[in-house]
């Protein structure tokens, strides 16, 4: 898979792309991210790639020229899906990390200021993703949790692929509790049935516990599951 990201502060994302599963994934060559500099297609001498909205509003606004000349050149091999970071975009939610690990290509275009200009939104934005009911700087951090959702996802990168299948929200609700040694801490001990050794009851033990968990954690979660069976 390629991530081809378009951000005023490609510089941002160094250590993150070395750093634990995002830097196994690109070791692997199961994932390859691209950065590209928006301000490197400004087309004036200051590099400006921001402006004044009209209508006098406070803030500045990411100028269309230049993000689309980025996004034209990114795109001039071959077509993608187009992901704007925004307040406004639908919740990110594991079942988008899980559609798009499943595609070749895409691009994140990572605003800033106060907006980007909505011409833009309209006219290349295939789709806009908001990952919190809060406001940051920039869509840089957007982009590397996109990035690390999607990459622990790929073929090949985590070492047993169930692992990120039992985690919270990969299927209906949140994972089971983890234990691991020692088997007793501060008068703290294991689940009995996690010291079985018997796979049915272990995994009957984690469904119950993760069922439970979700119910009284998040209990909207089960009324989303019951509205989406009927």
């Amino acid at each position: 898979m390629k991530i081809e990201v378009l951000s005023l502060f490609p510089e941002c994302f160094s250590s993150f792309l070395a750093s634990s599963i995002v830097a196994r994934a690109i070791g692997k060559q199961a994932l390859e991210v691209g950065l590209h500099n928006i301000r490197d297609f400004a087309g004036n001498k200051h590099r400006q790639v921001d402006d004044y909205p009209y209508g006098g509003f406070a803030g500045m606004v990411g100028m269309i020229q230049p993000l689309w000349d980025a996004l034209a050149s990114v795109l001039k091999d071959a077509p993608a899906p187009v992901i704007y970071f925004s307040p406004q975009g639908r919740p990110l939610k594991q079942k988008i990390l899980n559609d798009y690990a499943s595609v070749s290509r895409v691009v994140l275009i990572c605003g800033h200021y106060k907006e980007i200009d909505q011409r833009f939104r309209r006219l290349a934005v295939s789709d806009e993703i908001s990952i919190g009911d809060y406001v940051l700087s920039g869509g840089e951090l957007a982009a590397q949790v996109f990035i690390d959702g999607v990459a622990r996802l790929l073929p090949d990168v985590l070492s047993d692929i169930s692992s990120a299948q039992t985690d919270s929200f990969y299927s209906s609700g949140l994972g089971f509790p983890c234990f691991t040694r020692p088997p007793e801490f501060m008068s703290q001990g294991v689940p009995e049935a996690l010291l079985s050794g018997n796979h049915a009851r272990i995994g009957e033990w984690a469904k119950t516990e993760a069922e439970q968990l979700t119910r009284v954690r998040r209990p909207d979660l089960l009324k989303q599951n019951r509205k989406a069976k009927h």
